[in-house]
């Protein structure tokens, strides 16, 4: 006999140990990641000095989707996130498990680009080692903090948040500081952009800064373990999107000030630039800071793909060993296992670059579908109260996932076709294990 989620009756289920603050601290880390340590100086190349601009827009573009989230994992508070979401409003156990499927594998393609960002240029400036190895050995540690259990997993995940964020507030008072000495030029905040039309330039360069919020959507697969979802939940993204965006709004406003936003499109390190302008902080304390924002965001996603595995496998969506808690630890030991491989091989065998963009395309899926789900969903009624989002949004939504996959390329399409693929597969070969029924049953 099983139970609404699928676990059998009577087994353990996951500890509800995420309180408002760690689920807080959980978006805003993930949010806050690496990404925008580089994205500010591809934003200006297309909008010039109005990269504060694009920022917003941006925000206001994974808010639409934020309030999908905040609807079903309020109604439908289980582990599986986007999946369970889908198998709910399609009604099709292959379409939920594609969807859950994309957000499965962005997580673990995520967390290999990532161990290759750990490893690259941020680490050899104080330790030179080989690069594919050190990635594996910073996946095992992750995967080891992981298992530890989730309570201590946002504890680690505290500490790191703190130091990212208060990189790129560094940054910021750098940035005030220059302008206020009158090193700066405000009228940079306000360039257009050379070559193209405003709107045109502005809006690619929002798409840019799209990416640098991609990250709550992980938290839905922290449900099982939130304590009072219904209320903390909402509160804890909307809360962390928002602190996200005037931390980018302000990045975005003093970086193109501080520094010409034709140097900031020139640079790979833009804010970097800024620092070593303000001259007042060494730059090796940002490689520092830089490896502590990729540390972060390779743990967040890692919690996130092991949870999403372990509530795919609970119902039926992959092989039942996945399925299975670590006595004492009570976490998702052999979704760990499994994911933390499948990450190492592609840190192994793939490229930073095309890791990242495959990430993108796999999350707008899931976002197209989510925000389709909430609104079919509507239907279907639950017992407890819930948050409701705004009928408009969900369709504002669609439409922005839609443009979005506009501006994705051709290679990035046929990788991500080959991993679906792959999940087909998996998943064809799990249902016809579940039908198989042994001869002493």
């Amino acid at each position: 006999m099983t139970s609404e989620t699928g676990k059998a009756a009577g087994a353990p289920g996951l500890k509800r140990a995420v309180t408002g603050p760690l689920l807080f601290l959980f978006i805003l880390g993930d949010v806050l990641g690496a990404g925008v340590y580089a994205l500010v100086g591809e934003m200006a190349g297309q909008a010039g000095g109005l990269v504060w601009l694009a920022f917003a827009i941006a925000l206001v573009m994974a808010l639409l989707t934020a309030f999908s989230y905040a609807e079903l994992v309020t109604k439908y508070p289980h582990a599986g996130g986007s999946a369970v979401y889908a198998e709910k409003a399609y009604r099709s156990p292959l379409v939920a498990f594609l969807v859950g499927f994309c957000m499965l594998a962005a997580g673990m393609v995520s967390a290999a680009g990532l161990s290759l960002a750990f490893t690259g240029e941020y680490l050899t400036a104080f330790l030179d080692v080989p690069q594919v190895p050190a990635a594996i050995v910073f996946l095992v540690l992750v995967a080891l903090i992981n298992a530890w259990g989730i309570k201590e997993s946002l504890r680690a995940n505290i500490g790191m948040t703190i130091i990212e964020t208060t990189g790129l507030v560094l940054v910021i008072v750098l940035g005030a500081w220059v302008i206020g000495r009158g090193d700066a030029d405000l009228g940079g905040a306000f360039d257009p952009p050379a070559e193209t039309g405003v709107w045109v330039a502005v809006l690619g360069s929002a798409l840019i800064a799209y990416y640098s919020f991609v990250g709550f959507e992980t938290s839905a697969n922290l449900a099982e373990e939130i304590r009072d979802v219904s209320r903390v939940y909402p509160r804890a993204l909307f809360g962390a999107l928002l602190t996200a965006g005037v931390v980018y709004l302000l990045l975005g406003f003093v970086a193109p000030a501080v520094i010409a936003p034709a140097e900031l499109a020139e640079s790979t390190g833009p804010l970097l630039e800024v620092v070593r302008t303000a001259g007042a902080v060494p730059p090796e304390l940002f490689a520092v800071i830089a490896l502590v924002a990729v540390a972060n965001g390779a743990l967040l996603t890692m919690i996130m793909a092991s949870r999403l595995g372990y509530g795919m496998a609970q119902r039926g969506l992959l092989p039942s060993p996945m399925s299975r808690v670590l006595p004492g630890r009570r976490t998702p030991g052999v979704a760990i296992l499994v994911t933390t491989a499948v990450a190492i091989v592609l840190a192994a065998t793939g490229e930073l670059v095309d890791l990242a963009s495959t990430v993108v395309l796999l999350l707008l899926f899931v976002f197209l579908s989510t925000n389709v789900a909430v609104l079919v969903l509507r239907r279907d009624r639950v017992e407890h109260d819930h948050f409701r989002a705004p009928t408009a949004l969900p369709v504002l939504a669609v439409l922005s996932c839609l443009l979005l996959l506009t501006r994705q390329e051709a290679q990035h399409w046929l990788l991500a076709g080959v991993l679906l693929a792959v999940g087909v597969l998996v998943y064809l070969v799990t249902r016809r294990s579940s039908r198989v029924v042994p001869a002493d049953a």
